[in-house]
């Protein structure tokens, strides 16, 4: 009989018991187990795993942990005491609120094979390591030192996987693996998941399951028995994929060290959870400097920062320091064209959308323009590029009909870019893509934006999703397809015409790459408007390009949206200076210009 067989024997319950009370689950205490490696860590580059199944002394391992470098996560696991692991450091370590879920390798099943639009392999290049680094940034995580991940492709203990997409060759996942047999001679053939993050940005679907799968298939190629993950108790949709792709939760815990990186785990609800993601990154780094947090209305983003005597009531990124005038600039795009032409600076050319005759006329001098509602955000009642006379009556009336004043503008080819001033400097700078799907070969368009729709919300905690709506079915249209249509795997279609994030618009960090003149540009408007915070949009050739019309001034701007750049900790800064903590260097040539 093969393993498999002779397990399949064996009584259900039985096989589960054993399975629940294996070496790694209860501890090398209580089964008296030799492991080559005494003491074992491995160094991931974000910080360490302590196997605590390895430490014969409590005592120790508690010192082991306790060792953990400044900006590094350490984790230890498979512990067989915790409780009193903790009672050793009540001040300095907790009890991880996270779940272990094991895929015991005689249930895995190899994905049948389909064209994804992605290649998943080992990292190869530094440059390669920077784009990992790049996706850690946008998820929060840790990065891993350069020379270190490079190591890493020689490395018998610590494997890490890509996804390379097809089309483009960037880099839009990453996976880390932990051969346990490597590490420390586990006589129980175990390995274990760690790192994994997909691109907030990436258009394809199932790059997370497939590293999850790949990495299990090369463990298995190994001949280990099981392969462990860690995941947190409220993430639902990462534990509904774990358990679809055949895992089962085991009664491993982990224990970590206190650290600002931990901080969310263990000081308990925060004041900031029932706010948006704009609100909640500018409350979290006020109370990390202390500053206390009253939340007045968390629906709608309005809270109080205090400080020193000093209090300041903000919405979101919008505050008391905001005058009543520069709101209202910014609010009113036929007064913020106007303030910003006359500093000279470069706005597209306008018409009101009331006089139908006249927007005709304009339309029929340039060909393309845009339709959009003098006081609007979030890109809605946007149309953009119109090109036929039928279309620009339908969107005019569409405003009319909603009571909403409305202007006609002419279109600017280019990039969406996003540039973010604060009290006078640039701290980011973002281009921001429509929404796009990639065709599978075998679902509708409809489908195909519903799911990509999912995808955005859960990468943006609810905040961008792609609306079923006319101007979606106008891009659809344009690009040759309906929404019933099954498209050709790989076929990329652009399903709005707005970048807008909140449409399902994605955004992408060119703060590094801003030519001087766009960063000049930005202050002077700031200036103009005489607005402390705001996000300016631009069109451009490209970022590093000095050409560049403005078409919009946001006075509560996204602040959330431009990681990994400092925007939060420029914000309070700005509020409350002598909290100002040491500031990340930004780009030269950016802050020469600011």
């Amino acid at each position: 009989m093969t393993r498999r067989q002779n397990r399949d024997t064996r009584p259900a319950r039985d096989t589960r018991l054993d399975r629940r009370s294996g070496p790694s689950l209860a501890g090398r205490q209580a089964h008296g187990t030799a492991f080559s490696r005494q003491e074992a860590t491995v160094d991931m580059g974000w910080g360490r795993l302590i196997f605590g199944q390895t430490f014969d002394d409590n005592r120790h391992l508690a010192d082991a942990i306790r060792m953990e470098e400044e900006g590094k996560r350490d984790v230890a696991l498979y512990l067989a005491e915790p409780h009193v692991l903790l009672s050793l450091a009540p001040q300095e370590l907790f009890l991880d609120p996270s779940h272990t879920y094991r895929l015991w390798m005689d249930r895995y099943r190899p994905a049948p094979p389909r064209r994804r639009g992605f290649t998943i392999r080992r990292v190869r290049t530094a440059e390669e390591v920077a784009e990992v680094n790049r996706i850690y940034a946008a998820r929060r995580m840790v990065p891993v030192p350069e020379d270190m991940a490079l190591a890493f492709r020689r490395s018998r203990t610590v494997t890490q996987l890509v996804a390379v997409e097809t089309a483009s060759g960037a880099i839009i996942g990453t996976v880390m693996g932990v051969d346990h047999v490597q590490a420390f001679g586990d006589p129980e053939g175990g390995a274990s998941l760690w790192a994994l993050a997909v691109d907030p940005q990436a258009s394809l679907p199932g790059v997370g399951s497939a590293l999850t799968l790949h990495l299990a298939g090369h463990f298995l190629a190994r001949g280990r028995a099981y392969m462990d993950l860690s995941v947190m108790h409220d993430n639902a949709e990462a534990i509904a994929l774990y358990e679809k792709l055949g895992f089962q939760r085991v009664p491993v815990f982990c224990v970590k060290r206190k650290n600002p990186i931990n901080e969310k785990l263990f000081i308990g609800p925060s004041p900031s959870d029932a706010l948006n993601p704009y609100a909640r990154i500018l409350v979290d780094e006020a109370r990390r400097r202390g500053i206390a947090v009253e939340v007045l209305d968390a629906a709608r983003g309005y809270f109080t920062l205090t400080f020193g005597g000093r209090a300041i009531t903000c919405r979101e990124s919008l505050t008391e320091l905001t005058s009543a005038i520069a709101m209202s600039r910014c609010q009113d795009k036929r007064v913020t064209r106007d303030v910003l032409a006359e500093a000279g600076l470069s706005v597209p050319e306008q018409v009101t959308a009331a006089d139908l005759a006249r927007a005709e006329t304009f339309l029929a001098a340039h060909g393309r323009v845009v339709v959009k509602p003098v006081d609007g955000e979030q890109g809605r009642g946007v149309q953009v590029d119109i090109r036929d006379a039928d279309t620009l009556a339908r969107a005019c009336r569409a405003l009319s009909e909603q009571g909403v004043a409305g202007v006609v503008e002419t279109f600017v080819e280019g990039e969406d870019l996003r540039i973010i001033v604060i009290d006078g400097e640039v701290v980011a700078a973002a281009i921001r893509k429509p929404a796009e799907i990639t065709a599978n070969g075998t679902d509708t368009v409809r489908a195909l934006i519903e799911a990509r729709s999912r995808r955005r919300a859960a990468a943006t905690g609810g905040e961008s999703r792609i609306p079923m709506d006319a101007e979606t079915e106008r891009a659809v249209t344009e690009a040759g397809w309906t929404m019933d249509d099954v498209p050709p795997a790989g076929e990329v279609i652009r399903v709005r015409k707005t970048a807008n994030l909140h449409t399902g618009g994605t955004i992408h960090d060119v703060t590094a790459e801003l030519h001087p003149a766009l960063a000049e540009a930005a202050v002077r408007a700031a200036q103009a408007l005489d607005i402390p915070v705001v996000g300016l949009d631009f069109m451009v050739p490209a970022a590093d390009q000095p050409d560049y019309w403005i078409i919009e001034a946001n006075e509560r701007a996204g602040l959330a949206n431009h990681e990994p750049q400092p925007t939060a900790e420029r914000f309070i800064d700005f509020l409350f200076p002598q909290t100002a903590t040491r500031r990340r260097s930004m780009p030269a040539q950016a802050e020469e210009t600011a």
